[in-house]
């Protein structure tokens, strides 16, 4: 299918404007085309998507979108030609600049934005639709996860043809299932936790608000739950992980349940979260028809996306980086370095730009204390620094301990200096920070940008 000439001039025109963003190294350059296309000729977006041999696929979550739509996109390396918005840009914008730079792609497969999914389902029109999970995330923008939920709700509602592959362990998502849904979730009890977290969010039930009862709960609210009023579950799962090994700070494995059969899949991702990861990619992949042992080799082979569990050489050092951006993704991150080798050294970063949340009070409800007993040197970091700073002394950790460095590089600078050589230094960085902190590596040469990898 062949652009009107004009849009195809428009095109031409906007890549040559992001690859010059590129070359001036400024990341905008994965969302300046789309932008500038978003404002020139709205229309366009539904135009691209329809050139689209395979159609599109849309993967939305609060935890995980990225990690997941990756992981999506090794599994389909070998076969298929996918235009993947890798660098996270997952807005309207960054799915209009994705679309633009398709270069005979077959498949589109975009992470979106929890609040910009109803826009992006009208103009995409996906063939399928992965929903991982719904965690409260940035109240001053999303509001109470119910709104972004009733959001979703409408845009489902929308897609009568779209097939669903959902997280039956959220009850927001399982509530969402129609016939015809690929449900997946956790089946293995061992793995749960002894009681919900105080920071679990959905936890009345979503049609008449009675507490759930838990089976199981594995991570913040995500488990088997049940309503003992009125009787809404969680939906049959038709594909699950079970017996899960958890192997510290080295991976994970689990017995991947389908309907194709049962395979067994080893992750070097740690941790519960990534298992709810590689299962949602394994749903999705399994709905675009990859067989079975194609999805298992997919997994097998994936790497850390940036800025997520990622790990990298500076010198004889070593940076480990785990994104924190909400109460239920920090505890699992807090949760995952505890289980491996809790750090002695660590960098915590809080911004509070628009991408974090102007609000921060949800550092108060991450369970930091479990990292207090093993580490010697915290240097809190961000525009929040001092909030930050004062989280950790009121969790316990000595105030000789705790140093407020409020510039980024900086921090970063005396994180590496407290760190022994051979060691390793642990940052936790909310989003915004994570790609200051990330530039800082890059621009000195020990990794590459994360926009310049982006396939």
């Amino acid at each position: 299918m062949r652009l009107p000439i004009p849009l195809a001039l428009e095109a031409a025109a906007l890549r040559s404007a992001g690859a010059l963003s590129r070359i001036a190294g400024r990341g905008g350059g994965t969302t300046l085309p789309g932008k500038l296309l978003w404002k020139l000729d709205p229309g366009a977006i539904e135009l691209l998507a329809r050139r689209l041999e395979r159609g599109s696929v849309l993967v939305s979550a609060t935890n995980g979108k990225t990690t997941t739509s990756a992981m999506v996109a090794e599994i389909l390396r070998p076969s298929v030609r996918v235009a993947h918005n890798a660098s996270g840009a997952n807005l309207v914008s960054g799915v209009a600049s994705t679309l633009l730079e398709r270069n005979g792609a077959e498949l589109g497969l975009f992470e979106v934005d929890e609040a910009a999914l109803p826009e992006v389902v009208r103009r995409v029109r996906p063939r399928a639709l992965l929903l991982g999970n719904l965690f409260r995330d940035q109240l001053d923008r999303y509001g109470e996860l119910e709104i972004v939920a009733a959001r979703w709700c409408e845009a489902v509602a929308s897609l009568p043809e779209t097939c669903l592959v959902l997280n039956g362990d959220d009850p927001q998502i399982g509530n969402l299932a129609r016939p015809g849904a690929l449900v997946f979730g956790l089946d293995d009890p061992r793995q749960a936790r002894p009681a919900l977290q105080h920071a679990a969010d959905s936890t009345h039930c979503v049609r008449c608000g009675t507490p759930y009862d838990y089976a199981a709960a594995y991570v913040g609210h995500l488990g088997d739950y049940r309503c003992p009023s009125c009787g809404h579950a969680r939906p049959p799962l038709a594909l699950a992980a079970r017996d899960i090994e958890l192997n510290g700070l080295d991976g994970a494995a689990f017995t991947l349940a389908t309907p194709a059969g049962d395979t067994h899949v080893e992750l070097t991702l740690p941790g519960l979260y990534n298992v709810y990861n590689a299962l949602a990619a394994a749903a999705l992949a399994l709905a675009l028809e990859v067989p079975l042992d194609g999805i298992t080799a997919g997994l097998h082979r994936f790497a850390a996306v940036f800025g997520r569990f990622e790990r990298i050489a500076v010198g004889d050092r070593r940076l480990l980086m785990l994104l924190i951006k909400n109460p239920a993704g920090a505890n699992e991150a807090v949760r995952t370095l505890v289980e491996g080798a809790a750090p002695r050294v660590a960098v915590v970063a809080l911004n509070d730009a628009i991408a974090d949340g102007r609000d921060v009070s949800w550092i108060w409800d991450v369970d930091f204390e479990p990292l207090l007993a093993g580490l010697e040197s915290l240097v809190a970091t961000g525009t929040r620094a001092a909030e930050l700073a004062l989280r950790f002394a009121y969790g316990g950790l000595a105030r000789e301990r705790i140093e407020v460095v409020p510039s980024l590089e900086q921090a970063l600078d005396r994180g590496l200096e407290l760190t022994p050589a051979g060691g390793e230094l642990t940052l936790l960085p909310t989003y915004t920070a994570m790609l200051a902190l990330r530039k800082v590596v890059a621009d000195r040469g020990h990794v590459a940008n994360y926009w310049v990898t982006a396939p």
